[in-house]
């Protein structure tokens, strides 16, 4: 049976974890044998969805499962507000202020920005050949990536087999994604048409392909050491399921029904994906994560899905960027196990370079290794500040997270507002008035916490 946590337990946390950029935490000592790494990857989905997160009425068996064998994270945060920009912090180690894709497209171009050549990322680290000198080339991964990529388009830089995956099949492009039911995906540089799909027809269902490519990869891979990413198109819109199983028969709205469905599918694709593991006898060599690109983005009030938290995906509010997060490791993670220290998504490549044995990670790198809270052990914490940025409005919004404070500001020369987090979860009551110093501190960490590009610019305010 699961024990849901309480929706308290995932507002709050007393402590905070630090480091600057650049830095990474050390362990007390990597894992002898390098695991196989599988990340999963939901869209749109909030952690208040799943069971294991407090929900009642959606079902999620499997995702419930991966947190009582594994350890839950009550204070995780996606890389930024939507798709493509948290994709790239994912990928890249880098929080939107450094980042090449800072949001869904170019403010200034309108078109999609892709990553650069000389953009290192988490797949191209697990390769190894760029770093020879610092790098046990025996310990190279077999990468593979199935779903929805939106960092690189037909031609560009950011192609994912130019990006570290030795093999792909899903979308390019995030507007594509939205048609589950789509007449083509890409295996790595190719068109292949989905004739189940053609002149409307509805009978090849993009996730489902994307668990069979996984599964297909396990097995091909299972003498091998592999990473597996799985970024999933569900539950993002549109909301088409397969089937409305189990809540056919629930006098439900037709929306709630599909969208639960879509939910409870996607926990199928990852108990498919632990059972796999099992028979092929890799389930204890495999690190599995699974997470969100960004928070809720449908507020299906009769789920409570919001669970206190304000507002939504494309916000640099609480609701917007704040993410279920489970780890699993059998044997090497404790069972039942939750974490209340806050982490973001540019802390997942140098936790996966600890784990894989990779001595060396590029120094534009935003986050910290998080391996020793994983294997229970103490984790340095200094004064470390997360960071956001949004470009998806009129004006830039940015966010900050320093302990228990969380500020918000939009443009540049917007007023900070100032909210604790141990008080006030749902971001109701601005303290900044009351809290001078705290004020300043954030402000002077903003002037030095991003970079410009010029393919989001900008208006700086001027100054007299």
């Amino acid at each position: 049976m699961t024990t849901a946590l309480r929706r308290r337990d995932f507002l709050f946390s007393s402590a905070t974890l630090t480091l600057g950029r650049g830095l990474r935490a050390q362990t007390t000592g990597r894992p002898s044998v390098q695991p196989n790494i599988i990340f999963i990857l939901a869209d749109d989905l909030g952690a208040f969805d799943l069971g294991c997160y407090g929900q009642k009425k959606i079902k999620t068996p499997n995702i419930d499962k991966l947190a009582e064998e594994g350890m839950l994270f009550t204070q995780f945060y996606a890389g930024a507000t939507v798709c493509a920009p948290s994709r790239s912090c994912l990928m890249t180690g880098q929080h939107t202020g450094h980042t090449t894709v800072r949001a869904n497209s170019s403010t200034r171009t309108g078109g999609r920005v892709a990553l650069k050549t000389d953009d290192f990322t988490l797949p191209e680290m697990l390769k190894g050949p760029e770093w020879r000198d610092a790098y046990d080339e025996s310990r190279a991964y077999v990468t593979g990536m199935f779903g929805k990529w939106g960092l690189g388009e037909p031609g560009s830089t950011g192609l994912p087999n130019d990006k570290g995956f030795d093999e792909w099949f899903g979308f390019l492009n995030q507007q594509h994604a939205h048609n589950h039911y789509p007449e083509y995906l890409w295996r790595n540089r190719h068109k292949e048409v989905l004739q189940g799909n053609l002149g409307g027809q509805h009978r090849e269902y993009a996730c489902d392909l994307f668990t069979r490519e996984a599964l297909y990869f396990i097995d091909r891979h299972r003498y091998e050491r592999f990473f597996l990413y799985l970024p999933y198109t569900v539950p993002h819109q549109h909301l088409e399921a397969p089937s409305l199983e189990p809540y056919t028969k629930q006098d439900w709205p037709l929306p709630e029904k599909t969208y639960a469905a879509m939910v409870t599918r996607l926990d199928t694709y990852v108990g498919q994906i632990i059972r796999k593991l099992k028979e092929t006898d890799l389930d204890s060599r495999t690190l599995v994560f699974f997470s969100s690109d960004n928070g809720l983005a449908y507020n299906f009030p009769m789920f409570d899905d919001t669970g206190g938290l304000r507002s939504e995906k494309g916000q640099v509010y609480e609701g917007g960027i704040r993410v279920p997060m489970i780890v699993r490791w059998p044997g090497k993670i404790k069972a039942g196990s939750k974490c209340d220290l806050p982490f973001a998504f540019w802390d997942i490549l140098p936790t996966i370079a600890d784990v894989a044995g990779v001595r060396y990670i590029p120094p534009l790198c935003d986050g910290i290794s998080f391996l020793p809270t994983l294997l229970g052990k103490p984790q340095k914490q200094q004064d470390r500040i997360l960071y956001w940025e949004s470009h998806e409005a009129r004006s830039m919004a940015q966010a900050v997270r320093m302990g228990n404070w969380k500020a918000v500001r939009h443009g540049l020369d917007g007023k900070l507002e100032l909210y604790d987090l141990s008080r006030d979860p749902g971001e109701t009551r601005d303290v900044a008035s009351a809290n001078p110093q705290v004020v300043k501190k954030i402000e002077e960490y903003l002037n030095e916490a991003r970079t410009d590009s010029p393919d989001y610019p900008v208006p700086r305010p001027p100054r007299f």
